[in-house]
């Protein structure tokens, strides 16, 4: 059997969690198996466990890769010329939520509360997200406002705390949204 390359062993990770996302959202974390997750994907059981080596590796991947999404997106922010105000961040953040990442993201938090690992991935997730809104407000804040970086660092830190709690109420609102209420939006 010939052996993947870096590309297509890539291109392999993003199909099985995007699978993966998308049996979390239907069935949630707990009750939904490898098998569904192989299912969904068109993939064999050994290739899944090629990429990952349990449910646990898998939640996490699915983590990173939605995170890796926000991170892109978030990184042209703070690199454009003219990044967004905090509102306007927040504004194109919540535009871009995906319902079923929604749901999966607010099961992982409540898996958390039981389960040290999934609480390591949310808490690791969260602070990443926190510093690249941080980047993104910092840049802002010198960009546009022309401050100082020292000080605009330490004047996005709360500004950052505010845009990520914000952030994650509407993950919450939107996720706890019925599948008709989404199309209704």
């Amino acid at each position: 059997m010939p052996r993947l390359t870096d590309a297509r062993k890539e291109l392999r990770r993003a199909q099985i969690t995007e699978a993966a996302v998308r049996c979390f959202s239907r069935n949630g974390l707990e009750r939904t198996s490898i098998a569904e997750i192989t299912a969904e994907s068109g993939l064999s059981v050994g290739s899944i466990y090629a990429h990952y080596r349990n449910k646990a590796d898998l939640v996490q991947g699915s983590a990173r890769a939605v995170l890796a999404k926000r991170a892109e997106v978030l990184g042209e922010y703070a690199a454009s010329d003219t990044p967004p105000d905090p509102d306007e961040l927040l504004a194109r953040l919540t535009a871009a939520i995906d319902p079923a990442e929604a749901r999966v993201g607010v099961q992982t938090w409540g898996e958390a509360t039981t389960n040290l690992v999934i609480r390591d991935i949310v808490v690791d997730m969260t602070d990443r997200m926190r510093a690249m809104l941080h980047d993104c407000v910092t840049a802002w804040l010198v960009k546009v406002e022309h401050l100082e970086p020292a000080e605009a660092r330490e004047r996005a830190t709360p500004v950052a705390h505010r845009v990520m709690a914000l952030y994650q109420a509407e993950l919450l609102y939107i996720a706890l949204q019925s599948p008709t209420e989404e199309t209704a939006s």
